[in-house]
């Protein structure tokens, strides 16, 4: 269960930024006794692997709060975020997922279960997050982008840390983020099934 609740997290995370929950366990494994990645995933904490990802938390740091750059980032990390999510979820659930020389054994083991899982959350946080900044910059003319961007990284900061350190709490957080999604969802679909107003016609008076 802990262990579920920890990749669940780091794989929300990601969804928000590719690199922060990765760094987190890496940082976390080496310089530290609160965590200890199977041998797999060691790789997280090997001291070049850190630097790389530092530099490109950096890169996405900066190129995510520039507006429109920001939109064509989101547009690459489609591919990156969920990516890093299945990474995150499967280190994070202690799976055994890094290297793949049997494929039917790797399919009828079931390890692959946690990488596929950890795509599709950071996925759908990543597809529901771009949504959002598109229609925030739109609405702002990008001034929104600087906020927003500091505000995501900031969570996946703070869900990277609990995943780890207090995991019991990702599930209640997680139960919040479905409803509040639900209630997105509900919201636009209301907005787009409500009838256009009709222009008032004056009685030429």
């Amino acid at each position: 269960m802990l262990e579920l609740a920890t990749g669940t997290g780091l794989a929300l995370a990601a969804g928000l930024n590719a690199w922060i929950p990765l760094l987190a366990l890496g940082l976390l494994a080496r310089y530290s006794d609160l965590l200890t990645l199977p041998a797999s995933w060691s790789w997280l904490e090997n001291g070049w692997v850190l630097v790389v990802l530092g530099v490109l938390l950096v890169l996405e740091a900066v190129g995510d709060k520039v507006p429109v750059l920001d939109s064509v980032n989101d547009l690459v990390q489609t591919v990156v975020r969920p990516g890093a999510g299945g990474i995150a979820f499967g280190a994070g659930a202690t799976s055994s997922t890094t290297r793949v020389e049997d494929p039917g054994a790797f399919v009828e083991s079931g390890d692959w279960v946690p990488v596929v899982l950890g795509i599709v959350l950071a996925l759908i946080v990543h597809l529901t997050k771009a949504g959002v900044r598109a229609g925030a910059n739109a609405a702002t003319g990008g001034l929104a982008a600087p906020v927003l961007s500091s505000a995501e990284d900031g969570a996946s900061v703070g869900l990277s840390l609990t995943a780890i350190l207090l995991p019991l709490l990702v599930v209640p957080l997680v139960v919040l983020l479905a409803i509040a999604g639900w209630r997105l969802v509900r919201a636009r679909r209301r907005a787009g099934a409500s009838p256009p107003v009709a222009p008032t016609v004056g009685d030429g008076g």
